[in-house]
């Protein structure tokens, strides 16, 4: 019995791990995605060159916490990569695709040799950008709705994830991105393109807080255990305090956009608003990782497994965590409009 209650708390801890694996994704790559997405306001080659460099020294470190997520789930719950994988296909597959095709017009585009191959992966980084976004929304959603079972394998079809939910899910996330960019924008930009992003950031804010709230609405009625966890009592006065949060943070962050001077704010507060919304999750499908039908432990890898792959993960993740902190810190500060990554 007690390395049974062992193996609990170290199925938990790996579910932990992979939650913040996959939030630490979300808002670096977010902001990241978001500035692809706001690309095609932007029609001045000066001020793209800016925004691309902005993020230019560390974008692609920003995609370790995806490789992390996705192995972590591939070795500690097996079962549960076994049943989505196939189940989620064709849009992590064009997620995949378009990051590939993001990062190589990342690259392409300061070697363009004509106005018309800038164009070219000037597009590419946009559709990049935009496809990987809302690819990880209908991921997202597909998940939340649930998958069909049978026994050890997914018992769906080829078109099961598309439903008007997942692509509820996917624009929301294609505007959180944008929302998430405008900010990391408005902390690293000066001069008129800053107030112009500070005011994109303002819609973006409004347009996320809708989707938001739909999104939101929507989920309790998804499945009968989402309800009774929002709605039911006395659970209701547990979960709470996460809407409350969302509506507090939201003022403050309303506030900080209208308001000049310390810029980072903005950026943290939205963090700390996609950080709320990572709860809610948690709180609707808590403890199934394929609602409602596999909990976490029975899509967990046997506990030697999970044992020697923990220790492994606790020495890589602050070694991640260091290395990722120090790029940031490098290139903190203002951008230079003269001086180029590139």
């Amino acid at each position: 019995m007690q390395d049974l209650a062992v193996s609990f708390d170290l199925t938990i801890a790996w579910a932990l791990l992979l939650a913040f694996s996959v939030y630490v994704y979300v808002v670096l790559d977010g902001f990241d995605l978001g500035i692809g997405i706001l690309y095609p306001l932007f029609r001045k080659k000066s001020d793209r060159d800016l925004m691309m460099n902005s993020v230019a020294p560390v974008w692609d470190g920003n995609e370790t916490w995806l490789v992390l997520g996705g192995g972590g789930l591939f070795a500690a719950f097996p079962m549960a990569y076994a049943i989505l994988m196939p189940a989620l296909y064709p849009p992590i597959i064009a997620m995949l695709l378009a990051l590939v095709f993001r990062g190589v017009a990342f690259e392409f585009r300061w070697r363009a040799a004509s106005r018309r191959s800038e164009i070219f992966w000037d597009g590419a980084f946009i559709g990049g950008s935009t496809v990987a976004a809302l690819s990880q929304g209908i991921v997202l959603g597909a998940i939340l709705q649930g998958v069909e079972v049978d026994g050890r394998a997914y018992g769906g079809g080829w078109w099961d994830w598309l439903t008007p939910f997942t692509m509820l899910t996917g624009v929301a996330v294609v505007a959180g991105y944008a929302f998430l960019g405008a900010c990391w924008l408005n902390w690293k930009l000066e001069g008129a393109i800053q107030h112009r992003v500070r005011s994109l950031a303002r819609v973006f804010g409004i347009v996320t807080l809708g989707f938001i709230g739909a999104v939101s609405l929507a989920t309790p009625f998804l499945e009968a255990a989402y309800f009774d966890r929002w709605f039911g009592w006395p659970e209701i006065l547990w979960v709470s305090p996460v809407p409350i949060a969302v509506a507090v943070i939201t003022l403050i962050l309303a506030r900080s956009l209208t308001t000049h001077g310390r810029d980072w704010v903005p950026f943290v507060l939205a963090l700390a608003l996609f950080l709320l919304c990572f709860i809610g999750l948690g709180v609707s499908m808590w403890p199934y990782i394929i609602p409602t039908e596999v909990t976490i432990w029975d899509a967990a890898s046997p506990y030697k497994s999970q044992l020697f792959m923990f220790v492994g993960a606790a020495v890589l993740v602050p070694v991640i965590l260091a290395y990722t902190a120090y790029a940031y810190w490098v290139f903190r500060g203002k951008m230079d409009p003269d001086e180029g990554y590139h």
